[in-house]
């Protein structure tokens, strides 16, 4: 409601709508500040500010609710690279690691607030409170506390920190953990992508993959994006899926609404004309692509690695090429012609000369004497050696049980997936100057059980996080095995908490999703008084 008489030069507004006034040109001309805050800002957006408007000095604010909205701040100049700058004056900022310690400028941590604007807590949300706000032990105020965002950030050489988006948006896919934010700030740099939102989607069931949302300006080639982006990220960072849309849709507060992001047609793959199959080889070849990668239609000139391949899927293809051509491809020929048209000349090839597949029996090695490690098992053991009682590369999680528990039946499954695999009932030694595996014939299981019901809710959501922190962190001894351990919190009659965790050279994403697959089957079968259902 004001007009070019009023005093009154500065806006505060979001981003997003920010970007929609200058798009529409609705910006006053009285306007000489302009304050940003509440999502993350874009350097063609300021750019843009200054080059279509009045506006003098645009500030980018940043800061949860938690911490009284605002905690850090910065002028941001056409051309620079766009921070949230420094905290505000009484507020204290560290970029920690996952033990709460600091990091060093240039590493990614997350970010967590402390100082005067600090709150009290979450209204009538204890365990809540609990979770997020955490004794400050950089303070030397008694009751000092720190609030933790979730956010990705990390300090730059000049002081200021970068805001990389969400702890929560981090994902791990095949093996790689991946900050989709880091996606999303190199794909804002593309001269014709104004917004990018990058997320981890899985379809009818299948493995999760990146998906970015991309609102550009002049008519941008998906292919053109994919390659720009290869040169700058690693493959396992690429989305193998780009959705190109007029607008982001938001939330009633004018933030991005992840939520209603379409769901993307992992069938869409190029903007090119599907080239035909022109011999029995392409034909067959085609059919396995399209299966591995769970699209529709391929052309023999696609490439699979831009299809959404990867190497997992890769292997998966040359074994089914294995069972359906009967050759055997070299793995690396993929890499090399990552086509359906190169792929079926190498395929050709080994058919004209007669190189089918000769099948062995695979036998059973002989448990009477030491095995070797795998590869990986060789690594994981070394790092032990360079630095034992470590607990890198312990795999925790924390499961939270509602219901009636039958535990003796939970305690009867655990014993009986330690003794179908040898992996969980396996120790490392050195035999011979090498190191071996040496497998327990059996094991019997037992399932300690904690009980916290006599504490407050408060208390025993603070016992919860603390008993897992400490499980998380306890070392396994690979020369005594034990490789596996597990223990359950009873919170309430119906309430429980099973702490796990396994060590990563017995164990690996794959083989929780097993663990957890064979623990879901058995438990169901001892509660109701049969026996296994699982094949030896």
């Amino acid at each position: 409601e004001l007009d070019a008489a009023s005093e009154v030069t500065l806006i505060n507004t979001v981003p997003s709508a920010m970007a929609e006034l200058v798009r529409m040109g609705a910006v006053p001309q009285w306007v000489r500040v302009v304050n940003l805050a509440g999502e993350a800002l874009s350097g063609e957006l300021v750019a843009e500010i200054y080059a279509t408007t009045q506006v003098e000095r645009v500030y980018n604010l940043y800061g949860p609710s938690e911490d009284t909205t605002y905690s850090t701040f910065t002028l941001v100049r056409s051309g620079e690279r766009v921070t949230i700058g420094r905290p505000v004056a009484n507020t204290r900022a560290y970029v920690l690691d996952r033990q709460y310690q600091s990091v060093p400028i240039g590493v990614v941590g997350e970010l967590y607030l402390g100082g005067a604007g600090l709150a009290r807590g979450y209204w009538q949300r204890p365990e809540m409170t609990a979770e997020k706000f955490i004794p400050d032990s950089f303070s030397q105020e008694g009751g000092a506390r720190l609030y933790r965002t979730g956010d990705e950030a990390r300090y730059l050489p000049n002081g200021e920190l970068e805001f990389l988006g969400r702890a929560d948006h981090q994902v791990k896919l095949r093996g790689f953990r991946i900050e989709l934010g880091e996606i999303e700030s190199v794909l804002r740099r593309h001269e014709q992508v104004r917004e990018a939102i990058v997320l981890a989607r899985e379809q009818a069931g299948e493995e999760k993959r990146l998906v970015a949302y991309l609102v550009t300006g002049d008519e941008v080639k998906v292919s053109d994006l994919r390659r720009w982006l290869q040169e700058r990220l690693p493959g396992y960072m690429t989305p193998a899926a780009f959705v190109l849309m007029e607008e982001l849709p938001l939330t009633p507060n004018g933030k991005i609404d992840r939520k209603a992001l379409p769901a993307p047609d992992f069938n869409v793959v190029g903007e090119e004309l599907l080239t035909a199959p022109r011999t029995q080889i392409e034909e067959v070849l085609l059919g396995i692509w399209a299966s591995v990668l769970r699209v529709e239609q391929v052309g023999i000139y696609d490439n699979f690695f831009e299809l959404g391949g990867h190497s997992l899927m890769a292997t998966r293809l040359i074994s089914r090429v294995r069972n359906e051509l009967h050759v055997e491809v070299p793995l690396s020929k993929l890499f090399e012609t990552p086509t359906v048209a190169g792929l079926a000349e190498s395929v050709a090839e080994l058919m004209k000369g007669g190189q089918g597949v000769m099948y062995t029996p695979i036998d059973p090695a002989p448990r009477d004497e030491p095995l070797p490690l795998s590869f990986a098992q060789q690594r994981l053991w070394f790092l032990d050696q360079m630095e034992p009682g470590s607990f890198f590369y312990n795999i925790s999680v924390v499961v939270r049980l509602s219901g009636k528990l039958n535990v003796q039946a939970l305690e009867r499954s655990f014993g009986e997936i330690v003794n179908r695999h040898e992996a969980l009932r396996t120790r490392f030694e050195i035999v011979d100057g090498q190191p071996a595996q040496i497998i327990t014939p059996a094991l019997s299981w037992s399932l300690p059980l904690v009980d916290l019901q006599a504490l407050t809710e408060e208390e025993r959501e603070r016992d919860v996080a603390r008993r897992a922190a400490e499980e998380a962190q306890t070392p396994f001894d690979l020369s005594i095995g034990g490789l596996l351990r597990t223990t359950l919190l009873q919170l309430g009659n119906e309430e429980h908490a099973l702490l796990l965790t396994m060590h990563h050279i017995v164990s690996d994403a794959w083989s929780v999703g097993i663990f957890a697959g064979e623990l879901t089957l058995l438990y169901q079968s001892f509660d109701d008084e049969q026996t296994s259902p699982l094949p030896a």
